[in-house]
């Protein structure tokens, strides 16, 4: 009975041990992996730090690349733009100077069309004094073969002194030949003498007609000069009148001789009625055009000149079938309000050049916009 219970006594402890140390080697196996595991992606994040650090880097250089790129590219656009301005500003001097060129040219016309006449008038007493010169020579010839007579005759005389007394006849009649010929010879010494004083007084007077004509043209070219330095005198004032009044306005510029009123400021797109904004800007101006025109002399021929200028994409409506009707109205509509201002309508001048006059050549927003615009400048008739 004893060894019935021995027999069937079961001893696990061994498969338990067994289980267990299967178990710790699979964990231990585990732990392993899990440790590779953790150093192969400790690689792997660290590699991606690297790279995401190295891409930061070069975003990095990116960036300030770009910010050099976008400084270079303000800066190059500020000196096109400056130099946009000063080849306005040049070619608004040559219009200028053209324009002076064209009236100096015009004053020196006339003077030399009152130096011609005067030079004509000088010509036209020479031949008169040629002519009267061969009179003189022709009277003194005259003079000197009617004295050659006379003498002769004397001579004839007191060699028949003594001869008979048929000949005394002869003698009377030779005497009252002589006495004819001296009254002859004294007329001509007159005619001579009325020549001689005519002759002189015609010298006298293309004497003073040459320095009439001098001093006319010293005069003529003084006041001219003097009416251009008044015209660059008021137009210089004017324009820092103006400068005063409009302030530092990004709209509103001045190129050369000349303010430029971008469209905008005063008009809607595609129209010639002025807006509220723009009679604003008007009012000023013709306020100091008023205050400064009543200095100046009621003679200065000055002329305020309103040009309109559009940009190259064409308008056809039928109000306007062109810019060149667009660009003139719009003219047009700031001289009727500087008139209606009190501006004097005979100082006014209104001209349209659609888009054949334009300050920006490119085919952006920006140019069409510097290209619309109203120029305004002072000139002379």
């Amino acid at each position: 009975m004893a060894y019935r219970r021995t027999a069937r006594t079961v001893d696990i402890w061994p498969g338990f041990v067994d289980a267990l140390a299967t178990l710790i080697l699979v964990i231990v196996f585990m732990l392993m992996v899990f440790t590779l595991f953790q150093f192969y992606l400790k690689d792997v994040i660290s590699g991606r730090d690297q790279a995401l650090a190295q891409l930061s880097a070069q975003l990095g250089d990116l960036a300030n690349q770009l910010a050099v790129e976008k400084r270079t590219t303000a800066d190059l656009r500020q000196q096109v733009t400056s130099l946009t301005d000063e080849l306005q500003v040049s070619l608004s001097t040559r219009d200028r100077l053209e324009q002076e060129l064209a009236a100096a040219n015009a004053r020196g016309d006339k003077v030399s069309a009152d130096l011609e006449d005067a030079y004509k008038t000088i010509e036209a007493d020479k031949e008169k004094i040629d002519a009267q010169l061969g009179q003189l020579d022709a009277l003194r010839k005259n003079i000197e073969t009617l004295t050659a007579l006379r003498a002769e005759l004397e001579k004839k005389l007191q060699e028949e002194g003594g001869a008979l007394a048929s000949e005394r006849e002869l003698s009377k009649d030779a005497q009252a030949r002589a006495d004819l010929l001296t009254r002859q010879i004294a007329t001509l010494q007159e005619q001579l003498a009325a020549l001689n004083e005519a002759l002189n007084a015609s010298e006298s007077k293309s004497k003073a007609d040459q320095v009439q004509i001098s001093d006319l043209g010293k005069r003529l070219n003084s006041a001219l000069a003097g009416r251009v330095e008044e015209l660059s005198r008021f137009r210089s004032e004017f324009f820092g009148r103006l400068r005063q009044v409009l302030g530092n306005r990004q709209d509103v510029r001045v190129v050369g001789d000349r303010f430029v009123f971008q469209s905008e400021v005063l008009f809607p797109s595609g129209s010639a009625e002025l807006q509220p904004e723009g009679k604003a800007q008007l009012d000023q101006l013709a306020d100091a055009l008023g205050e400064i025109a009543k200095r100046m002399p009621a003679d200065l021929p000055w002329v305020l000149q309103i040009d309109g200028h559009t940009d190259k994409r064409p308008i056809s409506t039928p109000q306007f079938p062109s810019n060149w009707e667009l660009s003139t109205a719009r003219a047009i509509s700031v001289v009727k309000y500087l008139a209606s201002r009190g501006i004097p309508a005979d100082r006014l001048a209104a001209a349209g050049f659609g888009e054949f006059q334009p300050i920006d050549s490119r085919d952006d927003e920006i140019g069409y916009r510097r290209n619309r615009r109203i120029e305004i400048k002072v000139t002379n008739r």
